[in-house]
């Protein structure tokens, strides 16, 4: 089939002369799609934001970078996309393996050291694998001592935690923690009005009964407080925290003013943070709230990804972002209350674990939430056995220890994050 050469140029060779064109060239450059290329990329690229600049008013703005038709495929595109499951199974793996490495250390390491082949063989004999008790002396500090102690801080650990992560999730900020919306201060306000007042109705359960209280009312305060419209903004509700925090903060000011010599000695023993309190009881008051939380957490995980690309985002792929933030600050309220109504005020746990492990493995919270529950333990079961031992015979308060060190850490987090990544990890 015979072709014409085409001008090269319309102003030299003067307009094409179509009529010159047999009906079979006609149809093969109908045809041909290499006669009719598609635009280029770039060319593409710059007519779709050319075309979304001029956009009509009202019209929903489009995202060049994700998925025009709000299915389900815009969620890899999210933080869940980054960290592969071989790297989640290989730290999870290694988070079980140092937790339980570390509990059995701590069971047996203090004044009264115990062998670490004791202790495991005194867990056997008492769960009916085999071993052999310790002596009445021996037995008695491992059980009646160490090990709750131990269990008590794997459960306020895993709690402060997995409320940080969730923290971080709802207001999309990885500087958010539990205190931000008051829950440790209303809490404080709670213990340092019954000691300060000497309430006792409760017996030795009155403080740990008040802070509990006390926390859990301050979260429905914050969050009353902040909504508007059947609405609750992230910003009002971080600003309203803060005015509670101040206004907790004079409370807690005004209570230590007029408490005699020995109630200021407890109240800042309490306000320190310790888990030399520790007993079975406590434990077993703190489990059921612990394990609600630490239960329901990871059901929203996915949702909490969603929630990482938008508010508008997630609610187009069918997040329901108001019920999905009233459910989480209820989580977050009853882990951290619990918590911190057994142990005190222990802080940059909750803050600290979820921001190293994103850093680690990225965003998704499929296994942020309960990593960060696993790191939140075994920062807290390590700083407790340092507490105790560091400073033999005295105790160095734990919230005291966690600050210490957790602040220049957090701080150089902070400054590798910003010069290695340009922003938040």
């Amino acid at each position: 089939m015979a072709t014409e050469t085409e001008p090269d140029s319309p102003a030299e060779n003067g307009p094409a002369d179509h009529s010159r064109s047999s009906p079979g060239t006609d149809q093969a450059e109908r045809d041909s799609p290499s006669d009719s290329p598609d635009p280029e990329p770039a060319t593409a690229a710059a007519t779709a934001m050319k075309s979304a600049s001029h956009r009509e008013p009202g019209t929903p703005k489009v995202d060049l970078g994700k998925p025009a038709d709000g299915t389900a495929s815009a969620a890899p595109q999210g933080p869940a996309a980054k960290g592969s499951r071989s790297t989640a199974f290989l730290l999870t793996t290694g988070l079980v393996g140092a937790l339980v490495l570390v509990s059995l250390v701590s069971a047996g390491y203090g004044a009264y050291d115990i062998p670490l082949s004791d202790v495991i063989a005194s867990a056997q004999h008492r769960i009916g694998l085999g071993g052999a008790p310790l002596d009445r002396v021996g037995e008695s500090v491992l059980w009646n001592v160490r090990l709750p102690r131990v269990v008590l801080a794997l459960l306020v650990g895993a709690s402060l935690g997995c409320a940080g992560a969730l923290m971080q999730g709802v207001f999309g900020n990885p500087l958010a923690e539990p205190g931000v919306i008051g829950i440790s201060a209303g809490a404080a306000v709670g213990a340092v009005a019954s000691i300060a007042l000497g309430l006792s109705f409760f017996g030795n359960w009155t403080i740990t009964a008040c802070a509990f209280v006390a926390g859990l009312v301050t979260v429905l305060l914050v969050y009353v407080l902040s909504r508007s419209g059947g609405k609750t903004e992230v910003v009002t509700l971080i600003l309203t925290g803060i005015a509670v925090n101040a206004f907790a903060g004079a409370l807690i000011g005004l209570f230590i003013f007029f408490a005699d010599n020995a109630q200021i000695t407890q109240i800042t023993f309490w306000q320190l943070g310790s888990l030399s309190q520790a007993t079975w009881p406590k434990v077993l008051a703190v489990l059921p709230c612990a394990l609600l939380g630490l239960f329901i957490a990871p059901f929203y995980a996915r949702k909490l990804d969603l929630l990482a690309l938008g508010e508008r985002s997630a609610r187009h792929l069918g997040v329901d972002v108001e019920r999905l933030r009233i459910a989480l600050v209820l989580a977050v309220a009853l882990l951290t209350a619990s918590a911190v109504a057994v142990a005190g005020i222990i802080t940059f746990v909750g803050l600290l674990v979820p921001h190293l492990l994103r850093m680690v493995h990225g965003p998704g919270h499929r296994f942020l939430i309960p990593g960060s529950a696993l790191g939140g333990a075994l920062v807290l079961a390590v700083g407790d056995l340092a507490a105790r031992t560091v400073a033999e015979p005295a105790e160095l308060p734990l919230g005291v220890l966690t600050a210490l060190f957790g602040s220049p850490f957090f701080f150089w987090l902070l400054r590798r994050t910003r010069r290695k990544q340009g922003g938040w990890a």
